[in-house]
């Protein structure tokens, strides 16, 4: 983590910049449910983008599905989440709130002191009907996890993928918890979404793509940009293993709060399909030609949340420097997950100016995600620019109407080249695809 980067800081940039606002703000806002902006859904699609390269593009033993939010209350039966998805809830008996009895670690009200009740459980899933009668027999649950719509899909996955195991399932979707503490931003929420993988493998065979994964999934954040020392891996005690669990890697980032959870992989055992075959009938056992044997796969279960990764990746990428005696915040994310790669900016507003920035926003825009803008100085927009993390800006001069170039500047460098409009197209892909940037400084002269 930067040592000039707090929560606040984050906060205010994220709404200043149009990554994230307060949900339903014109009224109010609602407990710990946030929006996203022009830049903050950007930032997620690319992260999810990423992530589903990674873990299913390019590998060629994972298969995706996309599940319903909703399921057969015996689903969430069988999982154990009605009786063991729980929290112990607290209440002060002075000002009424409500608290996570294991994050207090005393007996009085964090808020006034005041004496709490004793813990009863709670149970997180968000519970509603579905039809018209609202009757315990009609009860439904939002699902808390994406796993379960992929393990009561194991053998729809092996008939149609034709593959053999080890095989994986991908998913990317919306979960909800009824947290009873949210907060920390968007660290902690009611609605999120996950982005689990859930491997099914060999029962001799989990110790090694447990240890695969857990490595695996270390290195996906450093590959995107986040700095090695903000990273640990965080085995859990067998006291906090959750009942289904052989095994558990946190792998955690230090946020300004401290060292949290980013993701978690998960050793499942045979738990899953062992559940599922009991309260369903259905026999989910495999079938392995190869060895002649049938038995249940146990289940490697890397889970990520996409808003705690936007969190950590904005966190990382925020820095503070001084240029030409000006403070200047920057963004340093990774282009693959910057929201807009090229800023395209004529010098000014100038009406001989705009037909050809124009010409060329038109021309870049089926290429890379672009942003146009003519308003302020130029100095001012390369800054808007450096807090939303754009990787170049495109600049449109007088020059450029006589000889048909442009300039590039590097977010990062701040080194500028100039480079035939024609050109253009295939030297941004270059660079952004990390071809070095050699150019000499003329940012000092230019961004005045």
């Amino acid at each position: 983590m930067s040592s000039n980067v707090n929560m606040e800081k984050i906060v205010s940039l994220c709404k200043r910049r149009g990554f994230v606002f307060p949900s339903s703000e014109i009224y109010g806002g609602l407990a710990s449910c946030w929006d996203y902006g022009p830049m903050g859904v950007e930032l997620k699609r690319n992260i999810k983008d990423a992530w589903w390269r990674t873990m299913v593009q390019e590998r060629d033993d994972v298969v995706g599905l996309e599940t319903s939010i909703m399921m057969h209350p015996k689903v969430w039966e069988a999982s154990g989440h009605i009786d063991s998805f729980t929290d112990p809830l607290v209440e002060c008996k002075s000002c009424y709130l409500r608290w996570k009895a294991t994050e207090i670690g005393n007996n009085k009200c964090p808020k006034c002191g005041g004496e709490l009740t004793e813990p009863r459980m709670f149970n997180l899933m968000f519970k509603t009907f579905m039809g018209p009668v609202e009757d315990e027999a009609d009860t439904i649950y939002l699902r808390p996890e994406t796993a379960q719509g992929m393990f009561v899909n194991f053998e729809n996955a092996v008939t149609i993928s034709r593959k053999k195991l080890p095989l994986g399932i991908a998913q990317i979707g919306k979960s909800f918890r009824n947290e009873i503490t949210p907060g920390n931003f968007i660290f902690r929420t009611r609605e999120f979404e996950h982005m689990e993988l859930e491997y099914f493998v060999k029962p001799d065979e989990d110790k090694h793509w447990f240890d695969y994964w857990v490595g695996e999934r270390f290195n996906w954040y450093t590959n995107l940009g986040i700095r090695k020392e903000n990273l640990r891996l965080r085995q859990h005690g067998k006291g906090e293993l959750a009942h289904y669990a052989k095994d558990c890697y946190d792998v955690e980032y230090l946020f300004p709060m401290g060292w949290s959870e980013l993701e978690g992989i998960a050793n499942r055992g045979d738990y899953d399909l062992t559940q599922h075959t009991k309260f369903s009938g259905r026999d989910l056992s495999y079938y392995d030609n190869e060895s002649g044997q049938r038995y249940i796969p146990y289940i490697i279960e890397p889970s990520a949340g996409v808003e705690r990764s936007s969190l950590a990746f904005l966190i990382d990428a925020y820095q503070e420097e001084v240029v030409e005696g000006e403070t200047r915040v920057v963004l340093r994310l990774h282009p693959s997950l910057a929201p807009i790669k090229i800023a395209v900016l004529p010098l000014s507003r100038n009406e001989k100016l705009t037909p050809l920035a124009k010409e060329i926003y038109k021309q870049l825009r089926p290429s890379f995600m672009t942003w146009y803008d003519d308003s302020q100085s130029i100095g001012r927009r390369y800054r808007r620019q450096d807090e939303i993390g754009t990787p170049f800006c495109v600049t449109v001069d007088f020059e450029s109407l006589e000889d048909r170039q442009v300039t590039i500047r590097d977010r990062d460098s701040l080194a500028q080249i100039r480079v035939p409009i024609e050109e253009l197209d295939k030297t941004l892909r270059a660079k952004l695809s990390g071809e070095s940037f050699e150019a000499s400084p003329l940012w000092a002269t230019r961004e005045k």
